[in-house]
Protein backbone atom coordinates (compact mmCIF):
# COMPACT_ATOMS: atom_id res chain seq x y z
CA UNK A 1 0.00 0.00 0.00
CA UNK A 2 1.52 3.13 -1.35
CA UNK A 3 -1.19 5.32 -0.02
CA UNK A 4 -0.48 7.90 3.28
CA UNK A 5 -3.02 8.94 5.02
CA UNK A 6 -2.51 12.63 4.32
CA UNK A 7 -2.51 12.58 0.92
CA UNK A 8 -6.52 10.58 1.32
CA UNK A 9 -9.58 13.15 0.63
CA UNK A 10 -11.96 12.24 3.25
CA UNK A 11 -11.10 13.20 6.70
CA UNK A 12 -12.55 12.55 10.17
CA UNK A 13 -10.96 12.74 13.83
CA UNK A 14 -12.47 11.57 17.17
CA UNK A 15 -10.45 12.63 20.43
CA UNK A 16 -12.10 10.90 23.79
CA UNK A 17 -10.69 10.89 27.26
CA UNK A 18 -8.03 7.88 27.77
CA UNK A 19 -10.54 5.59 29.60
CA UNK A 20 -12.08 2.24 29.41
CA UNK A 21 -15.30 3.50 27.46
CA UNK A 22 -13.15 5.28 24.71
CA UNK A 23 -12.52 1.70 23.59
CA UNK A 24 -16.68 1.14 22.65
CA UNK A 25 -16.66 4.62 21.35
CA UNK A 26 -14.39 4.47 18.97
CA UNK A 27 -15.75 1.68 17.46
CA UNK A 28 -19.04 2.76 17.19
CA UNK A 29 -17.57 5.89 15.49
CA UNK A 30 -15.24 4.06 13.26
CA UNK A 31 -18.70 1.47 12.20
CA UNK A 32 -20.45 5.11 11.42
CA UNK A 33 -17.90 6.61 9.63
CA UNK A 34 -17.28 3.66 7.05
CA UNK A 35 -21.25 3.84 6.63
CA UNK A 36 -20.95 6.93 5.73
CA UNK A 37 -18.12 6.42 3.30
CA UNK A 38 -19.97 3.64 1.47
CA UNK A 39 -18.42 0.53 3.11
CA UNK A 40 -21.40 -1.61 4.91
CA UNK A 41 -20.91 -3.41 8.37
CA UNK A 42 -21.30 -7.08 6.07
CA UNK A 43 -17.91 -5.66 4.22
CA UNK A 44 -15.36 -8.42 4.99
CA UNK A 45 -12.43 -5.83 5.67
CA UNK A 46 -15.13 -4.35 8.71
CA UNK A 47 -14.47 -6.60 11.56
CA UNK A 48 -11.08 -6.91 11.39
CA UNK A 49 -10.72 -3.16 11.09
CA UNK A 50 -12.74 -2.92 14.54
CA UNK A 51 -10.61 -5.37 15.97
CA UNK A 52 -7.66 -3.44 15.26
CA UNK A 53 -8.56 -0.65 16.26
CA UNK A 54 -9.97 -1.73 19.18
CA UNK A 55 -6.59 -3.11 20.78
CA UNK A 56 -5.05 -0.03 19.68
CA UNK A 57 -7.48 2.22 21.19
CA UNK A 58 -7.02 -0.71 24.71
CA UNK A 59 -3.26 0.03 24.83
CA UNK A 60 -3.68 3.34 24.81
CA UNK A 61 -6.26 3.30 27.83
CA UNK A 62 -4.13 0.66 29.64
CA UNK A 63 -0.59 1.87 29.10
CA UNK A 64 -0.66 5.82 27.88
CA UNK A 65 -3.59 6.69 30.36
CA UNK A 66 -1.18 8.37 33.11
CA UNK A 67 0.89 10.38 30.45
CA UNK A 68 -1.99 11.18 27.85
CA UNK A 69 -5.22 12.43 28.99
CA UNK A 70 -6.98 11.77 25.61
CA UNK A 71 -6.42 9.00 22.77
CA UNK A 72 -7.22 10.49 19.22
CA UNK A 73 -8.55 8.42 16.44
CA UNK A 74 -8.19 10.07 12.99
CA UNK A 75 -10.03 8.78 9.88
CA UNK A 76 -8.77 9.28 6.34
CA UNK A 77 -10.30 6.87 3.34
CA UNK A 78 -10.12 7.65 -0.49
CA UNK A 79 -11.60 5.36 -3.73
CA UNK A 80 -10.61 2.17 -2.26
CA UNK A 81 -8.45 2.44 1.20
CA UNK A 82 -9.30 3.38 4.29
CA UNK A 83 -6.76 4.62 6.79
CA UNK A 84 -6.83 5.27 10.39
CA UNK A 85 -4.64 6.12 13.28
CA UNK A 86 -4.89 6.37 17.02
CA UNK A 87 -2.48 8.81 19.08
CA UNK A 88 -1.65 8.84 22.32
CA UNK A 89 0.74 11.07 24.49
CA UNK A 90 2.83 8.77 25.44
CA UNK A 91 7.00 8.42 24.28
CA UNK A 92 6.60 4.76 24.31
CA UNK A 93 7.16 3.58 20.40
CA UNK A 94 5.93 -0.03 19.93
CA UNK A 95 7.32 -2.21 18.05
CA UNK A 96 4.68 -3.70 15.04
CA UNK A 97 6.52 -6.96 13.67
CA UNK A 98 5.36 -10.35 13.06
CA UNK A 99 2.97 -12.12 15.10
CA UNK A 100 5.34 -13.85 18.31
CA UNK A 101 5.46 -17.57 18.95
CA UNK A 102 2.51 -18.03 21.08
CA UNK A 103 1.13 -14.70 21.44
CA UNK A 104 -2.30 -14.25 21.29
CA UNK A 105 -3.87 -10.67 21.51
CA UNK A 106 -1.87 -7.65 20.86
CA UNK A 107 0.29 -5.89 19.16
CA UNK A 108 0.82 -9.39 17.25
CA UNK A 109 -2.25 -10.08 16.27
CA UNK A 110 -2.81 -6.10 14.91
CA UNK A 111 0.19 -7.04 12.48
CA UNK A 112 -1.56 -10.39 11.55
CA UNK A 113 -4.60 -8.61 10.98
CA UNK A 114 -2.96 -5.71 9.22
CA UNK A 115 -1.09 -7.80 6.53
CA UNK A 116 -4.55 -10.22 6.45
CA UNK A 117 -5.92 -7.64 4.62
CA UNK A 118 -2.91 -6.64 2.56
CA UNK A 119 -2.39 -3.11 4.87
CA UNK A 120 0.52 -1.70 6.52
CA UNK A 121 1.18 -0.36 9.90
CA UNK A 122 3.52 1.81 11.40
CA UNK A 123 4.11 4.01 13.86
CA UNK A 124 4.97 7.89 13.44
CA UNK A 125 6.56 9.45 16.28
CA UNK A 126 5.46 13.13 17.45
CA UNK A 127 7.92 16.01 16.26
CA UNK A 128 8.26 16.77 19.82
CA UNK A 129 9.13 12.53 20.92
CA UNK A 130 6.74 12.87 23.30
CA UNK A 131 3.34 10.78 21.83
CA UNK A 132 3.15 8.76 18.59
CA UNK A 133 0.49 7.48 15.87
CA UNK A 134 -0.23 4.27 14.94
CA UNK A 135 -1.47 4.48 11.29
CA UNK A 136 -3.31 1.34 9.67
CA UNK A 137 -4.07 1.57 6.03
CA UNK A 138 -5.64 -1.13 4.08
CA UNK A 139 -7.18 -1.69 0.97
CA UNK A 140 -11.22 -2.13 1.16
CA UNK A 141 -13.22 -0.95 -1.64
CA UNK A 142 -16.64 0.56 -1.81
CA UNK A 143 -14.73 3.40 0.79
CA UNK A 144 -15.65 6.90 -0.94
CA UNK A 145 -18.15 5.56 -3.45
CA UNK A 146 -21.25 8.04 -4.00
Amino acid sequence: MTARPEALPLRHVLTLPTMGAAVRMARETTEQVLAEWGVGPRHPGVDPVLLILSELVTNSVRHAAVLSPTVTVYYAAGTDTFAFGVHDRHPYRPALHGPAVGTVGGLAMVSELTRGLSGTAVVREDPDGQGKCVWVTVPLRGVGAP
